[in-house]
């Protein structure tokens, strides 16, 4: 598959710079898609942000240096980007649980080893999407910080869909002027530990609309016009959603012909009154990919 490929060779580039400045606009170029997509697809792939994996392959190289001990301590710090040994040391020890000069005269060696994407076959899942371009609509809602939560409610979230008013139900149904004729809820602003579970992302739970004017009280999020990949599905809720999410990063993205760009990730269901059986649409704003 290219895009495995072309993911490989970038991994290769941020390999082979691990002790130099690493030219994140290099790295997209070679991986044929934007710098943007390029963390998204990478954090979906191997679960950890791209940060967070150069920091640990720069501490397990700068680990090998010091047990070979032909350099010092300072010197592997600034060789893999660190201003100061105290800042390299402390960031060594929390990676390790030992000083950088204890390396040398252990008999235990923490390794990162490098990481390499490739195919593997698992169990089928259908999805049904298409792609759609839209004109520029706002989200118009309550907006929180909440945590970031994989499996079932998130109770952060469910405490905000308690808070909201019949009043506020009322205007937010009022505003809905397109064919989405029901509360939609939007996520955007992740934090970089998405992928383990970490970290917080802006969550707002309201309407799509067209309409101008003033939305009282209520948070407004632009959204310009561009392409959105749709995904329908049926089934227990939310299991079935959340698993659909995970595929369409995991499995659909690499081997499709678009990428990420920056924007609101949106759902909404049908009729909830049999748990089992929910209707659901996920939004997500995509490009197509430049061969």
């Amino acid at each position: 598959m290219d895009m495995l490929k072309d993911m490989n060779e970038a991994l290769h580039y941020i390999e082979e710079h691990l002790d130099s400045d690493i030219d994140f606009g290099k790295v997209a170029k070679i991986a044929g898609v934007s710098e943007f997509h390029f963390r998204k697809l990478f954090s979906y792939l191997s679960g950890m942000g791209l940060n967070s994996y150069i920091r640990s392959r720069r501490l397990s190289q700068a680990a090998s240096d010091l047990q070979r001990g032909k350099e010092r301590v300072l010197d592997v710090a600034i060789k893999y980007g660190y201003d100061s040994a105290d800042g390299f040391s402390r960031a060594f020890r929390e990676w390790s649980g030992m000083n950088p000069s204890e390396v040398k005269n252990s008999d235990q060696f923490k390794a990162f080893p490098r990481l390499t994407f490739q195919l593997t076959i698992r169990g089928g899942m259908d999805m049904e999407y298409r792609i759609a371009e839209k004109d520029a609509f706002k989200l118009v809602g309550i907006k929180e910080r909440v945590p970031i939560v994989f499996e079932g409610q998130n109770p952060e979230i469910m405490k905000m869909v308690q808070a909201i008013t019949v009043d506020q139900r009322e205007q937010l149904q009022k505003w809905r002027n397109t064919e989405v004729q029901t509360v939609v809820n939007a996520s955007f602003h992740f934090d970089e530990g998405r992928l383990e579970e970490k970290g917080q992302l802006d969550h707002l739970i309201g309407s799509i609309t067209t309409l101008e004017g003033d939305f009282d009280d209520f948070d407004v999020v632009e959204v310009p016009a561009g392409s959105w990949a749709v995904f329908s599905l049926e089934g227990p809720f939310p299991q079935k959603l959340q698993d659909t999410w995970s595929k369409i990063f995991s499995d659909w993205l690499p081997s499709s012909n678009y990428e990420l760009v920056e924007g609101p990730e949106i759902s909404f269901n049908g009729d909830m009154a049999n748990l089992q059986n929910v209707y659901s649409e996920i939004w997500i704003p995509v490009t197509e990919r430049n061969e």
